[in-house]
């Protein structure tokens, strides 16, 4: 196969992922931001990679939005929203923010291939990426390497999402490329 047809074949993966999300799931991670005092996102990884992708969006939009694990991320209370991207939802070290932001009394949301994981245990919000990975079985297999599928689908559905908040926040481009960085 040649690199255009290895393109058309991972639009069609992204697809046939992303139209088995329910939507419900989409609308409750909305309503479990605009709820939020503030967002906290973790990931590891490339699922961290896009997490921090979904944060600077947030920002854009007006959320006070902060990655775990920077210098200048401040500290989870009450109120706040822990939204963790995790094809397992089971790396340790994020089984562990998770345990602690319920502890604190903050709400937990998971994107994740395993709903019935350990963090879906105690998150009250779960969005089901039916992406397959080698930490979890799918009805399907994906011609790409290891979990790029699910990282993939989790940036165009928390892009998806972005573009639901935005309707519910009164957002615009105008509006969030007002918050765009100006010192590059």
């Amino acid at each position: 196969m040649q690199t255009k047809d290895y393109g058309k074949a991972i639009l069609e993966e992204l697809e046939k992922v992303t139209e088995q999300v329910p939507s419900n799931a989409c609308t409750a991670l909305c309503g479990a931001i605009a709820n939020a005092a503030r967002v906290f996102v973790a990931g590891a990884g490339r699922s961290g990679l896009v997490a921090k992708a979904f944060a600077m969006r947030l920002m854009h939009l007006g959320c006070n939005a902060y990655v775990c694990g920077e210098m200048v991320t401040p500290s989870f209370q009450k109120g706040d929203l822990l939204l963790i991207v995790s094809g397992s939802g089971e790396t340790a070290s994020l089984a562990a923010m998770a345990g602690k932001a319920r502890a604190v009394g903050g709400s937990l949301a998971l994107v994740t291939v395993r709903a019935e994981s350990s963090i879906g245990a105690v998150a009250e919000v779960i969005v089901p990426v039916p992406a397959p990975t080698p930490k979890a079985d799918n009805a399907f297999r994906s011609i790409q390497p290891m979990g790029a599928l699910f990282e993939q689908s989790c940036f165009l559905l928390l892009d998806a999402v972005v573009m639901e908040l935005m309707e519910q926040l009164g957002q615009d481009e105008t509006s969030m490329y007002a918050r765009h960085a100006n010192l590059e």
